[in-house]
C-alpha cells in the first residue's frame, strides 16, 4: 500500500521503517544544525521525537534554520518545530523542553527511554553531560562539533572523537571526555579551518561574545548528515 514512506522503505525495508516507527529520539539544540537533524528524523518516520532548546525565532535565524520565517519570529522553536513535524507526520509523538540543558537540570530527562540521542548544541559543559549520561545509561549518542564561520559544507566527516582533527571544539571534547574515561563517541565534524569572520558593527557582534558567521548550507549539510547516521544505525540499514 503506498504511503508517505514508500519510497524510504524501497531502501530500509519493512522491518526498517518498523524500527524507525518504534524508535525515540532526542535532540538537544534546534538551531541551524539541529533543526535539519530533526525535518530528516520526521521525514525518515521517527516514531517519537523529543526536542530540547529554551531559545525563541529571531530575525538572524532566518539566513540558516529551517523553522525560521518571518511569521515564527518570537516563537518557541521547540514549539515551531513540533507544529512542523506534526505537519509532516501527524502519527509521530513529540515532546518539547524549552530549557537550556545542563547537569543541573539532567533530572527532568529520563536518558534511558531513548533509542538515539542527538547532541547539536553549543554549550560544552552540556555537550559532555549528554555524552557521559549517554554511556551512563548505554544509549549511543552522535555530536555535531563547530560549523560556524565555514563555508565548504563537503569537508564534514563522520568519525569517532578521537580520530578528529582542525576543529577548536572536537580538539577540547577529545581532552575533557578522555578524562572521564569516555573512549569513544561518533561526531559529525568539519576539516575546514574556520574562517576570520568580516568586520561589522551591528549591535549583535558588538556585545562581548564574539558572534560566528554562517550560511544556509553548512549548517545543513551537517544537520543531514547527523540525521542520516541516526537513520541507519536506528534502522540497521546502511
Amino acid at each position: 500500500m503506498v504511503n508517505q514512506f514508500s519510497r524510504s522503505e524501497l531502501l530500509f525495508g519493512a522491518d526498517g521503517m518498523q524500527r524507525l516507527y518504534e524508535a525515540k529520539v532526542l535532540v538537544f539544540g534546534i538551531g541551524g544544525v539541529g533543526g535539519y537533524v530533526v525535518e530528516a528524523l520526521a521525514r525518515s518516520g521517527i516514531g517519537r521525537i523529543d526536542i530540547v532548546d529554551n531559545d525563541v525565532v529571531s530575525l538572524t535565524n532566518l539566513n540558516r534554520q529551517i523553522i525560521a520565517t518571518n511569521s515564527t519570529i518570537g516563537k518557541y522553536k521547540v514549539d515551531v518545530m513540533k507544529e512542523r513535524i506534526l505537519e509532516i507526520n501527524s502519527n509521530a509523538v513529540v515532546n518539547t523542553y524549552p530549557c537550556f540543558y545542563l547537569p543541573e537540570n539532567a533530572k527532568e530527562f529520563n536518558f534511558s527511554e531513548y533509542d538515539y540521542i542527538v547532541d547539536a548544541i553549543d554549550t560544552v559543559t552540556a555537550k559532555i553531560d549528554i555524552v557521559v549520561k549517554g554511556k551512563e545509561f548505554n544509549v549511543p549518542v552522535i555530536s555535531c562539533m563547530g560549523a560556524g564561520n565555514k563555508m565548504n559544507p563537503s569537508s564534514f566527516e563522520v568519525a569517532d572523537i578521537y580520530e578528529t582533527s582542525i576543529c577548536p571544539l572536537a580538539k577540547v571534547m577529545r581532552r575533557e571526555l578522555k578524562k572521564r574515561n569516555i573512549d569513544k563517541l561518533k561526531v559529525v565534524y568539519s576539516k575546514e579551518v574556520a574562517r576570520k569572520t568580516i568586520d561589522n558593527k551591528s549591535d549583535e557582534v558588538s556585545n562581548k561574545r564574539a558572534i560566528p558567521g554562517s550560511n544556509a548550507f553548512v549548517p545543513a549539510a551537517a544537520g543531514l548528515i547527523v540525521a542520516g547516521e541516526v537513520v541507519k544505525d536506528i534502522s540497521g540499514v546502511r
